[in-house]
């Protein structure tokens, strides 16, 4: 057992360093064309989306993987192309371009009749938008496999203990179930476990992830707004379509001193704003914990580089500083990741279940 704690340790060791040097190879090389580093645009463009993935550094030439760009054009139509077209932002493809800065700095524009900068229609195959994919596979492979041999062992003339990694799966599912979903939804929770357990392990996968500094790994998916908003979102239709007429009366005619309703909506008012200031909630929550751990990461790699011109003595001291401090921030996330998964379901679970309210029954008079 301990012999497999300091693999597990030397492991997570050697994803932090490859990390910070992937990091830190990409600073040097922003050093070399700039007198100082900026640190908060250093650290927005390394969370920002992009269209290629950058792999790392290699003297003058960087390595990346080009995305495929699908566009449509005000004129041009339906365009399809690789991303290394752009020449990693600094040449134009058909009319199409990289915005270097302004409001769409980071996207794809093109000009229009007048030569004021628009954008075209943009699905194009990003790198957060790769990273879910990949993550959304991963999910699927990891519970469909298990769901396969529950299948086939159930059918089997003597069935067998689950072992190994499906033993595993079944005391993180089953952990996840009856700790988390059952006790927070209520009765009803069968009808919902299949949506929550998704939820639960598609953040939780996706956080991982971020947090593995190799291909295809290590974007930012949960730190993206537009991924929090859209699993926000999910929670939001679950808990008012499958919410019962006690609880939309709960809502508009809450039980409170007819004042407060009539001839003034107050409390209906304030009960309907809380319809959407829960899932905004869990969107601001899962996106700002993710967000904000990555940046630390980011910034205290930064300390290397902004300590430079201190001398050697402070740079060396700081550089160790910034190794350890990253490395024990990296546990710090891995543990992140979980919770983050968790109180996201928990909150949704707490939500739908508040959803369920059964009708009040009339008091027995003796």
């Amino acid at each position: 057992m301990n012999s497999r704690l300091k693999y597990i340790f030397v492991l997570v060791c050697l994803f932090v360093i490859g990390s910070t040097s992937s990091y830190a190879s990409s600073e040097e090389h922003s050093l070399e064309g700039e007198k100082s580093l900026n640190v908060k645009e250093l650290i927005l463009d390394h969370l920002a989306d992009s269209y290629q993935w950058h792999i790392t550094t290699w003297g003058d030439h960087q390595i990346v993987v080009s995305l495929p760009v699908i566009v449509k054009g005000e004129n041009s139509g339906w365009n399809v192309f690789s991303s290394a077209r752009f020449d990693h932002g600094h040449a134009a493809y058909k009319g199409f371009y990289i915005a270097q800065e302004g409001d769409y700095k980071g996207k794809i524009v093109e000009k229009n009749a007048s030569g004021e900068e628009i954008r075209p229609w943009d699905i194009s195959i990003t790198k957060n938008a790769f990273a879910l994919i990949v993550c959304s596979i991963i999910t699927l492979v990891l519970i469909m496999s298990v769901a396969g041999w529950y299948k086939k062992n159930s059918t089997a003339e003597n069935p067998k203990a689950p072992k190994g990694f499906i033993g595993f799966m079944e005391m993180f599912i089953m952990s996840v179930n009856d700790d988390i979903i059952k006790p927070c939804v209520g009765k009803n929770y069968k009808k919902f476990a299949p949506y929550l357990l998704t939820t639960f392990f598609f953040i939780f996968i996706n956080n991982i992830a971020g947090l593995i500094p190799i291909f295809p790994f290590g974007a930012t998916v949960t730190g993206n707004i537009a991924v929090t908003f859209v699993l926000a979102l999910f929670t939001l239709v679950i808990v008012n379509i499958f919410g019962t007429k006690e609880y939309w009366k709960e809502i508009f005619w809450p039980d409170v001193p007819t004042w407060l309703k009539i001839p003034i909506p107050i409390m209906p008012a304030i009960e309907l704003v809380g319809v959407f200031t829960k899932p905004f909630a869990l969107m601001i929550r899962l996106f700002a914990n993710i967000l904000a751990g990555h940046s630390i990461v980011l910034g205290l790699v930064c300390l290397i580089f902004v300590t430079v011109k201190l001398g050697t003595g402070i740079n060396a001291s700081m550089t160790v500083v910034s190794v350890v401090l990253t490395i024990f921030i990296s546990f710090v996330e891995i543990l992140v990741a979980y919770i983050q998964a968790y109180v996201f379901t928990m909150l949704s679970a707490v939500f739908i279940g508040l959803a369920q309210v059964e009708p009040h029954h009339a008091k027995k008079h003796d």
